[in-house]
């Protein structure tokens, strides 16, 4: 994939006329109109880059993709030994804060994700033309805790500061051919998607894009031929951890809605906190990009198409209890389909919420049914997942497949033939014959590859070992992973939120996550009863104290479950905390403490943990209270034993 819309070497970009360097910089922007201001904005870099490259030797490039945020950087400069990463500010007269964080996080990203990048000199650079001349640069440039700042004038200048011409120069086929391999957040993922890019722009340019598309291949096929022939389908789509089944979903969701909008595709999920920041996202980033076109588009009209491309599956059964009518969506897609509920747990939750007495479906049976309702096609398509603890009252794939058979003998079923290799997703075998007799197996409907980063694997394994106390494990994979991957402790609240803000660059999000259950955390300031704004704390910026960023309110398991943040402070709970060689599971009711007895509850506060843990895209640290014998609701024997055994891992305090 061409990730620059021109790209030459500095001598011969200084020869080549301006307006052929237009010219290739028009015919590879994508089709959207291209705006003139734009097109004034090129040509006012073109002049200043010629100004100021006179002298210089290497490589320059323009427009240069930064996949996982979907967006390009300006230019991009290779000379010797260091990458300049230039965004230009064409016509502002001062450094803003918001675009230094930009090219800040243009370079990060590359840092990251970008093979060529990891091992070289990369010097973020912002060039505001009218700005004043920024004589002292920060020693904090090449770390990229700020950039370089330069006027149209004083760019060279600028960029000779940072190098060194006695060390070895990059090698520029490599760093050209380098592979990308982005791993954007689910939030970046949706906005990417949504705006037009494809799945191939933003995951990995490796086989777990392939992946990816022969999955959406699959289920396009299904959908085009089930609306060509009139039929009823459904889509089981199985996955790997950290393939990528929600991303595929909502991949499909977007393909859809450009395919055919009359199809009114639907991403479904029962994650309230992941659908509230996902629309809100999506409707705060429309709004930006109109206003940036100059286009007219108030909030609330952005906020009605993406409220209606994501959905709470809850509200959309709720939606259809009120009609017989069928839905306006021909193709939906159910996001975590194995949590849909049994009917025991509807038929309680109709009772006691809604005031029906009698309702005898299971949900799986009565999403299927409501579809059932078109009278020619429609397409479910169901992402499950695999191996994951059933919290009560949630039905697994056996339902959804219990349902087709005794209820819709006529719909057409597609599945991945994982489903049958373990008991992972159906323990019945007169499930899997029923489903292998009726069924048609297509492979492409098995994520097979991770997209996740090297670095969420090993993390993934570190935690699972952690909590099961596999001491010598946890020590081996803590040694691998704490380069990249830092892990600290801390017994002091503002020390670690200190260190939180310093580990930061641009705008990486930092912030407060605590069990639900850690009750006794009000006393030390983390109340995590009380309830945040989910859309606020993820998306609001580090001047909003709703936001993460204030690392004020704390985000619980239920929170941020399906979402991450770069950098976070894990508070340690007195309900979960080591006691001599095993965990001592417990809940505060009214003034103390209980033990939980039940395996199965001690299983879901251990997966709270497990969630907590796992959310940090860059590092962590972990708040382990000193506790206070005065009170008896946090003696220190609570919060020292488990801060030993971390020790013991190897995890080390922070000064």
């Amino acid at each position: 994939m061409k990730r620059a819309y021109y790209s030459n070497n500095i001598q011969d970009f200084l020869l080549e006329p301006d307006s052929s360097v237009l010219g290739e910089l028009t015919a590879n922007h994508s089709n959207r109109t291209l705006e003139e201001l734009q097109v004034k904005a090129w040509r006012k870099q073109i002049t200043i880059l010629k100004n100021q490259l006179h002298g210089f030797e290497g490589q320059i490039y323009f427009e240069f993709a930064i996949p996982r945020m979907g967006k390009r950087v300006d230019n991009i400069v290779i000379i010797n030994n260091v990458a300049f990463i230039i965004e230009f500010k064409v016509g502002d007269s001062g450094y803003e804060k918001h675009s230094i964080e930009q090219v800040i996080d243009y370079t990060i990203d590359l840092k990251n994700f970008h093979e060529g990048s990891h091992k070289i000199n990369l010097i973020p650079v912002l060039v505001a033309t009218n700005a004043t001349s920024v004589e002292e640069q920060n020693v904090h440039i090449i770390d990229h805790k700020t950039a370089a700042k330069s006027n149209q004038y004083d760019l060279a200048k600028t960029l000779e500061k940072f190098l060194n011409l006695d060390n070895e120069p990059i090698n520029i086929e490599y760093w050209e051919n380098s592979i990308y391999k982005p791993t954007p957040t689910i939030v970046e993922a949706a906005q990417a998607l949504y705006k037009g890019h494809n799945v191939q722009e933003i995951t990995r340019s490796d086989s777990g894009t392939i992946n990816l598309s022969k999955t959406a291949d699959c289920i396009n096929s299904v959908i085009d031929k089930s609306k060509a022939k009139g039929i009823k389908s459904i889509c089981f789509v199985t996955g790997v951890p950290g393939a990528g089944k929600t991303l595929a979903g909502l991949n499909i969701a977007v393909e859809r809605m450009k395919a055919d909008e009359d199809e009114h595709a639907v991403f479904l999920s029962g994650n309230g906190p992941l659908v509230d920041v996902l629309r809100e996202a999506l409707t705060r980033d429309e709004v930006l990009t109109a206003k940036e076109n100059h286009e007219k588009l108030s909030k609330k009209q952005a906020g009605i198409k993406a409220n209606a491309f994501i959905q709470n599956i809850h509200h959309f059964r709720d939606d259809n209890l009120l009609s017989n009518k069928a839905p306006i969506e021909k193709v939906v897609i159910f996001d975590e389909a194995q949590r849909a509920w049994t009917n025991d747990q509807v038929s309680s939750f109709m009772k006691r919420k809604k005031g029906i007495e009698e309702f005898n479906k299971s949900e799986p049976e009565f999403l299927i049914d409501v579809m059932n309702r078109h009278t020619d096609w429609c397409t479910i398509i169901c992402l499950i997942g695999g191996g994951q603890e059933i919290n009560t009252g949630e039905a697994g794939l056996e339902e959804w497949i219990n349902s087709l058979k005794n209820h819709f003998p006529d719909w057409e079923i597609h599945y991945s033939s994982s489903i049958l290799d373990s008991d992972n997703y159906l323990k019945s075998d007169e499930s899997k014959k029923w489903l292998v007799r009726k069924g048609i197996s297509k492979i492409g409907l098995h994520l097979a590859v991770s997209v996740r980063s090297f670095r969420s694997e090993q993390l993934s394994n570190f935690i699972h070992e952690l909590l099961d106390i596999k001491i010598e494990n946890s020590q081996r994979i803590y040694s691998e992973i704490k380069n990249s991957y830092p892990i600290v402790l801390s017994r002091n609240l503002e020390k670690a939120k200190q260190w939180l803000r310093f580990k930061a660059k641009g705008s990486e999000r930092i912030g407060l996550i605590g069990s639900s259950g850690a009750r006794r955390l009000r006393p030390l300031g983390i109340d995590v009863k009380n309830e945040i704004s989910a859309p606020s704390w993820f998306l609001n910026n580090s001047q909003d104290i709703r936001s993460s960023y204030f690392l004020e309110e704390v985000a619980t398991e239920f929170d941020i479950q399906g979402l991450e943040i770069d950098w976070a402070c894990i508070a340690w709970g007195g309900n979960f905390h080591m006691n001599n060689t095993d965990w001592k599971y417990q809940n505060f009711k009214g003034t103390k403490w209980q033990n939980i007895n039940k395996e199965i509850d001690k299983e879901y506060l251990k997966n709270t943990y497990r969630v907590l843990l796992t959310r940090a895209r860059q590092g962590m640290v972990i708040y382990v209270p000193e506790g206070n014998d005065l009170d008896h609701t946090r003696p220190k024997e609570f919060y020292d034993k488990t801060y030993e055994y971390l020790r013991e891992i190897g995890i080390n305090e922070i000064e």
